[in-house]
C-alpha cells in the first residue's frame, strides 16, 4: 500500500554510496505513480541522516508544510531520497518536531544574541566512532588511531600524528569530485606543508567564533600553548569537517550516477511526468548533480530545483571562474533544467559560513590579498550562487518571484533561517512555510 503524507502519496528511493538505486523501489514508484495519475513528483533529499526513521520524520514535517501551498486539483506526489551520510551524534539533531513559532520573527540570531554552547570533551565517543566506521569502513584503522590520539595528551607530537592520520583517512576513503573551486584531490586543510598545531588551533578559533565556549586561558596566538588548552577540540573539528567533505563528494556521485538516471528512466516511461527537486545541505549537491546524470534526451523532466542551505561550492554553475582559468563542474548544466533554480541561503549558517571554507582553505591562501580571503571557498548556503541573475530577500507565503527557465534566483533567507546552536548555527533551520512556498511557486504547483 502506498504511504501518504498530508493525504498525498509518498514514496522512498534508496541509493548506496556509489549511486546504485534500489530498483524494486524505483519500479514501485513508476507503477504506482502511473496508476494514481500523479503528474508532479516533488523529490526531497536530506543532507544528514541519523537513520531512515529520522530522515522520514524530516520528510513528513517538510512535506506537511509544502502540502499547505499546493493547489487542491494538482496531482502531486512526494518522494523522500535516502543515501548514506551521517550527522555526528554530538551535534544537535535538527528540530524535526513542530515547535511554536516566535511572534517576533526570528530566534537569538535575528535578535542579535549569539547562542553559545560548551566545548565539551575532545574525545571521540564510541557511538560516534561506530557511526563513522559504518559510513567509511575503509577508514576504520585510521579512525581507531585518531580516537586514541584524541584521548591522549595535547602535545606537538600528538598534533603531528593526528594530522598524518587525517591524511591517511582521506587517502583510504576518498571518493567523488570537487565543484571546480580546487584542483587538488584533497581539501586544503590537508596540505602536507601545513603546521598541524596551527591548523588545529585555527579550527578551535573558528569554533569559538561560532559560539562554542572554552575554559578561560586559551588565546589566539596559534602556538603550542593554545593547542594545549583547546587544540584537541580543533583536531576533532578537523575530523568532523573531513568526514563532511567526503560526504559532500559522495553526494555528487549519488546525484550524477544515481538520481539523474532514475529520473531519466521515469521520464522515458511517461514523458508527461514533471519532477521538482529539493535538497538540503549535501542533498543540495545531490539534486544539482542529478542534472549531470540525465543523459542526452531532448527536453527535461526536471521543472524546478530548490536548494536549502546547499553545502557545495557557489561556483559550481559558473562559466568562467574568477580565481583561476576554467569553469565550475556544472557549467552549462542549467540547459538540462526546464525551470528555475532557487538558491536559499542565510548568513546565520555557521556550518557553511565559518567551518566549510576553512576545510578547503589551503596554506598558501593565508596571505592572499583579498577582501574576503575565503572567497574561493564559499558555499551556496552561506552566500548564494555566484553571479546569479537576481538576488532578492526571501518573501512570505504568497510572494511573487521572478522565476525564469534555466536561470538562478538567489533568495536571502537570513531574516527567516536564523535558529540553531553552535557550531552549525542555522544550517538546519529549514522548516519554514516561506521556504515551502518557494518550492510550490517555482514548480507552478500552487
Amino acid at each position: 500500500m502506498t504511504e501518504t503524507i498530508a493525504g498525498r502519496p509518498f514514496w522512498r528511493l534508496v541509493f548506496d554510496k556509489d549511486g546504485d538505486a534500489d530498483q524494486q523501489l524505483v519500479a514501485t514508484l513508476a507503477q504506482e505513480r502511473a496508476a494514481l495519475g500523479i503528474t508532479d513528483l516533488v523529490m526531497f533529499t536530506h543532507g544528514w541522516n541519523n537513520g531512515q526513521d529520522t530522515a522520514i520524520r524530516l520528510y513528513q514535517r517538510w512535506f506537511d508544510l509544502l502540502a499547505a501551498h499546493l493547489g487542491a486539483e494538482r496531482k502531486v506526489g512526494f518522494v523522500g531520497i535516502l543515501w548514506p551520510s551521517q550527522l555526528w551524534r554530538d551535534e544537535p539533531i535538527p528540530d524535526i518536531e513542530p515547535t511554536p513559532r516566535s511572534t517576533e520573527g526570528g530566534g537569538a540570531a535575528a535578535a542579535g544574541r549569539r547562542p553559545t554552547a560548551p566545548a565539551g570533551t575532545p574525545t571521540l565517543e564510541p557511538e560516534v566512532l561506530a557511526d563513522l566506521e559504518s559510513v567509511f569502513p575503509d577508514g576504520a584503522p585510521q579512525l581507531d588511531t585518531i580516537a586514541e590520539l584524541l584521548a591522549g595528551p595535547p602535545t606537538r607530537e600528538t598534533a603531528v600524528q593526528l594530522f598524518a592520520q587525517l591524511r591517511a583517512l582521506h587517502a583510504a576513503t576518498s571518493e567523488g569530485f570537487a565543484d571546480g573551486e580546487i584542483t587538488t584531490p584533497e581539501p586544503g586543510m590537508l596540505d602536507p606543508d601545513r603546521d598541524p598545531v596551527d591548523l588545529f588551533t585555527k579550527f578551535a578559533d573558528k569554533l569559538a567564533e561560532t559560539g562554542v565556549e572554552f575554559e578561560a586561558g586559551g588565546g589566539q596566538a596559534g602556538g603550542i600553548g593554545d593547542f594545549v588548552s583547546r587544540g584537541l577540540n580543533g583536531a576533532k573539528e578537523a575530523l568532523r569537517q573531513l568526514s563532511y567533505w567526503q560526504m559532500k563528494n559522495r553526494a555528487g556521485v549519488v546525484g550524477r550516477t544515481g538520481l539523474g538516471p532514475v529520473i531519466a528512466k521515469l521520464a522515458a516511461g511517461d514523458n508527461g511526468v514533471r519532477v521538482h527537486l529539493v535538497g538540503h545541505s549535501f542533498g543540495g549537491r545531490v539534486v544539482a548533480y542529478a542534472l549531470d546524470g540525465l543523459g542526452d534526451a531532448d527536453g527535461s523532466p526536471i521543472k524546478s530545483i530548490t536548494l536549502l542551505q546547499g553545502a557545495f561550492s557557489r561556483f559550481a554553475f559558473t562559466n568562467a571562474l574568477p580565481f583561476r582559468r576554467g569553469k565550475g563542474a556544472l557549467a552549462g548544466r542549467l540547459d538540462k533544467l526546464d525551470g528555475p533554480l532557487s538558491v536559499c541561503f542565510s548568513r546565520h549558517d555557521s556550518a557553511l559560513g565559518v567551518m566549510y571554507p576553512l576545510a578547503s582553505f589551503a596554506k598558501g591562501d593565508d596571505a592572499a590579498e583579498a577582501e574576503d580571503k575565503f572567497f574561493r571557498y564559499r558555499a551556496m548556503g552561506s552566500h548564494g550562487a555566484f553571479e546569479a541573475d537576481d538576488s532578492l530577500p526571501l518573501g512570505g507565503a504568497g510572494a511573487a518571484y521572478p522565476f525564469q527557465v534555466r536561470r538562478i534566483l538567489n533568495l536571502d533567507a537570513s531574516d527567516v533561517v536564523t535558529a540553531g546552536d553552535p557550531p552549525s548555527g542555522a544550517h538546519s533551520d529549514i522548516f519554514k512555510t516561506e521556504l515551502a512556498w518557494v518550492v510550490a511557486a517555482a514548480g507552478g504547483l500552487t
